[in-house]
C-alpha cells in the first residue's frame, strides 16, 4: 500500500506539515517496497480556492491508499474518502516518526474533517 505524509522535504526526516491542501509536498511512501517518491503540491499551493480538493485528487491519481497530515479540510476530507483513502491525523514532527508511528498502530483513522477549511 502507499501512504502519502504532507511534508515541505524531500525525505522522511523532513517535517511533516501540519496542513494538506497547501502543503509544498506530499512523499508517497510504498509500505511493501520502502521507496518513497515525492509528489509537488504546485496546483495546490497555487490555488486562490481549491486547495485541498486539488491535493486530495493529486494524492488520489499517485495510487494512495491513506494520507497522514496535521489537518485536513472538509471538501479534501470529501474527496479522500469517497476515493477510499484513510486519512490519519499525525502530529510528529518529521515524515520518519510519522511513518513510525503509522506502522505501530498508533495513528487513529479520522470519521471527519478536523477543520473548518482554510488551515493556514
Amino acid at each position: 500500500m502507499n501512504i502519502v505524509f504532507s511534508t515541505s522535504g524531500d525525505s522522511l526526516d523532513a517535517p511533516l506539515d501540519a496542513r494538506f491542501g497547501r502543503a509544498p509536498k506530499f512523499l508517497l511512501y510504498d509500505l511493501e517496497a520502502g521507496l518513497a517518491r515525492l509528489i509537488d503540491n504546485k496546483e495546490g499551493r497555487a490555488a486562490s480556492q481549491g486547495a485541498g480538493i486539488q491535493a486530495a485528487e493529486s494524492v488520489a491519481r499517485a495510487g494512495a491508499g491513506a494520507v497522514v497530515t496535521g489537518h485536513c479540510g472538509p471538501k479534501a476530507f470529501a474527496v479522500l474518502r469517497t476515493a477510499g483513502i484513510k486519512v490519519y491525523s499525525c502530529r510528529a514532527a518529521t515524515v520518519g516518526e510519522a511513518l513510525a508511528q503509522y506502522r505501530s498502530g498508533a495513528l487513529v483513522e479520522q470519521t471527519e474533517a478536523d477543520v473548518a477549511g482554510h488551515h493556514a
